[in-house]
């Protein structure tokens, strides 16, 4: 089952979390039909902003990241809500690229460095919180890692990893993200980098096996760790009939009725599913009645 676990060192300003998503991954991947190095790179933002979403102390609040680095995936876009279900897509996610090393998708190129990632916090307040930044690496992780420092002056470590197999199918998928909170000294930066080092590679250790709490015992091995909080998450999204009939009324009255004049019906695919919402031509003019009744 995948899910977030979050928890703290009671002998030292750290807090961390880290989440097991293999699920969640391949329900993306089955969606989109992604390739590859899209699945990883998709894979790796639905991941960081579950984990940024499950920190959100609005109920109804949400996160969302958009990356675009103007390499050939594209825009990749990730949307959560506060318990870390999520949603996302890749514009571009039937590309092949050569690995850089043998079993190591070259994300970075996939995704670009010309470019930007942002963050949007949406805590139910007038205006949303919006935080952008250069991307460093197009790896991901390194730039969530950046934006932390840049946007939010939160030190932070962010390991992400995706396992493709041969049929395109996710092997696993998890990661971590470490924070260190006001108080913190040189010794304690250390025993995590030291820790970080130990353990290498994200992907290897969740294909040995490790659990999400196991990943994050073994990065603050030095430290005494206390589990707060175990929660499930999936690939989710909020996509409605109700929800595509107000898309079709924001377009107006004369655009509404020009598809009913000219197709007699309408087809709206929402772009985190692929679910397709079909009105026939009784329904179109239900909405245009409707329209016509406002004014």
């Amino acid at each position: 089952m995948d899910q977030i676990i979050r928890m703290i060192a009671k002998d030292a300003p750290i807090k961390a979390m880290a989440i097991r998503a293999t699920e969640l991954v391949q329900r993306a991947q089955e969606i989109h039909q992604t390739f590859p190095v899209a699945t990883a790179a998709l894979g790796r933002t639905l991941m960081a902003t579950s984990m940024i979403g499950n920190t959100l102390k609005e109920k109804n609040g949400s996160v969302t990241i958009r990356i675009n680095g103007g390499g050939p995936l594209g825009t990749i876009l990730a949307v959560s809500d506060s318990t870390g279900n999520v949603r996302g897509y890749v514009q571009e996610g039937q590309i092949t690229l050569p690995s850089k090393a043998p079993g190591k998708l070259d994300v970075g190129t996939a995704v670009g460095t010309n470019g930007s990632l942002t963050v949007i916090k949406d805590l139910c307040l007038r205006e949303p919180y919006v935080g952008t930044i250069p991307l460093v690496s197009g790896e991901i992780a390194e730039d969530i890692t950046a934006y932390f420092a840049e946007s939010e002056q939160i030190p932070t470590a962010c390991a992400l990893g995706v396992l493709v197999d041969r049929d395109y199918s996710v092997l696993t998928a998890g990661g971590y993200m470490i924070q260190l909170l006001p108080g913190a000294d040189a010794e304690v930066v250390e025993a995590i980098e030291a820790g970080i080092a130990e353990l290498g590679q994200v992907t290897p250790a969740l294909q040995s096996g490790l659990s999400s709490e196991e990943l994050l015992r073994k990065v603050l091995s030095r430290f005494e760790l206390e589990l707060l909080e175990t929660t499930p998450v999936e690939y989710r999204c909020y996509c409605s009939r109700e929800r595509m009939e107000t898309a079709l009324i924001s377009m107006g009255k004369e655009e509404l009725h020009a598809i009913l004049e000219e197709q007699g019906k309408a087809e709206l695919s929402c772009q985190f599913c692929d679910t397709v919402h079909r009105f026939d031509a009784s329904e179109l003019g239900a909405l245009l009645a409707s329209l016509n009744q406002e004014c």
